[in-house]
């Protein structure tokens, strides 16, 4: 029981974290995600486990994976998007497209 204790409140840990990091109140998320905010303040406070679909409806609202909320892993969603669209490349355009953004990074740093 400890260890889903444990769990829980790591899961909440995460999506308040989130939550804060967007600048979101618990009652702005609940609403977002469509679900009440008594619920947002159970699940951050580690006290209630998540049926998958408030489990979906909080990462879409938070913009992350379901994986990120339940273990810390894994990507945002604008990361995953890139990924997807860089699975459809070949070998040979991935390294065209790893030296292209190479660039936009020198380049950023030399006007910062």
């Amino acid at each position: 029981m400890k260890d889903l204790e444990l769990y829980l409140n790591e899961v909440g840990k995460r999506i308040m974290e989130r939550r804060k990091k967007l600048g979101m109140t618990q009652e702005a998320l609940a609403e977002k995600g469509e679900v009440t905010t008594q619920f947002v303040s159970y699940a951050e406070s580690g006290k209630r486990a998540m049926r998958p679909e408030n489990l979906m409806k909080i990462a879409s609202a938070l913009g992350v994976s379901t994986d990120y909320i339940l273990t810390g892993d894994i990507i945002d969603k604008d990361k995953l998007l890139l990924s997807e669209k860089l699975d459809k490349l070949t070998a040979r355009e991935v390294r065209i497209v790893e030296g292209i953004i190479d660039e936009c990074i020198a380049l950023y740093h030399r006007n910062e």
